[in-house]
């Protein structure tokens, strides 16, 4: 073979592995967030992940309604907040939250968010979680002046298509060589949640080796937005299962054809959450958040909760 030859089949081969490897970082950049239609008008500028927010919605300017929502409902937002704008007509400004409830609590608490650069001083006109933890903040500060149940959710475990890692069940996190993405109980909920359902799994011996021993080696990670981080860690392959709410893998595999799948844990192991959402006692706009309520209950917002896989308030 010809010194020119060989010279050249090095270019095509390091051109072919330039071009398969950009296709695959490609693909999984494409898996970035935001993951909801933008709203239209305007320029149009997001570069993941440095200018792309993913979890503040709609018109921060004058708003007339303002909403903390729970952060894995984050994708009923869209066609939640257009539906309710169209019963509405007076209320179309509409800025919506989707972070963690912790955050979103503290939010509260101190009047203020600080994401990067930006600051943020709106008082919410709802605030949602879950049932349990609005009731234990009403208790602590008698923020709500009224709260309606509205759909429920159980956890399953979300692993990459073809389940590479055999995941089963709980007990399976707990082996040596399964990468966990766990939200980090400090501000994440759902944490309590998935740490009850491994000790009906396992005991405290699954829990403690899931929450303890794994994250101190590193095959626990914990997240700081798990809505965002665990889908996006399996489908980068940084993790190998992640306990979420059965509707965060229901979005990524059914609405976004992801290659991810669900494995299903066991009622008698499973925890099913109730979602709350709460008129604040000082809404700045008292009524867009009494119709906002109200609409939550209607058979319209309803249908947009089973589109993406809630269930009902009442079983």
């Amino acid at each position: 073979m010809s010194p020119s030859w060989k010279r050249c089949r090095q270019v095509l081969l390091a051109g072919w592995l330039f071009a398969v490897g950009s296709v695959a970082q490609a693909a999984q950049s494409d898996y970035l967030p935001p993951w909801n239609p933008p709203p239209p008008g305007g320029v149009s500028f997001a570069v993941p992940p440095f200018d792309a927010i993913a979890d503040l919605h709609g018109d921060i300017v004058d708003p007339q309604l303002t909403v903390f929502f729970a952060g894995n409902q984050f994708m009923v937002v869209h066609d939640l907040v257009e539906a309710f704008k169209q019963r509405y007509p007076q209320d179309q400004r509409v800025f919506v939250e989707t972070l963690p409830p912790g955050i979103l609590a503290k939010q509260i608490e101190t009047g203020s968010l600080v994401m990067g650069n930006l600051r943020i001083a709106l008082k919410p006109d709802i605030f949602t979680n879950g049932k349990s933890s609005i009731v234990e903040l009403q208790k602590q500060h008698g923020w709500f002046a009224q709260t309606i149940d509205y759909a429920r959710n159980p956890l399953a475990i979300m692993v990459a298509k073809g389940n590479p890692k055999h995941i089963e069940g709980l007990q399976d996190l707990g082996r040596a060589e399964v990468r966990v993405s766990m939200p980090n109980p400090q501000w994440e909920g759902i944490a309590k949640q998935i740490e009850a359902s491994y000790r009906k799994a396992g005991g405290d011996a699954l829990d403690r080796s899931i929450m303890q021993d794994k994250v101190r080696d590193g095959s626990t990670y914990l997240t700081r937005i798990h809505h965002r981080e665990s889908p996006l860690r399996i489908l980068q392959g940084s993790s190998d299962a992640a306990p979420v709410w059965s509707t965060e893998v229901y979005f990524q595999q059914q609405i976004l054809h992801r290659p991810v799948e669900t494995v299903a844990i066991p009622a008698d192991q499973n925890v099913t959450a109730t979602y709350t959402a709460a008129r604040m006692k000082d809404a700045p706009h008292e009524q867009a958040a009494k119709d906002f309520l109200a609409f939550m209950a209607s058979a319209e917002a309803q249908a947009i909760y089973r589109k993406y896989g809630f269930q009902p308030a009442q079983p």
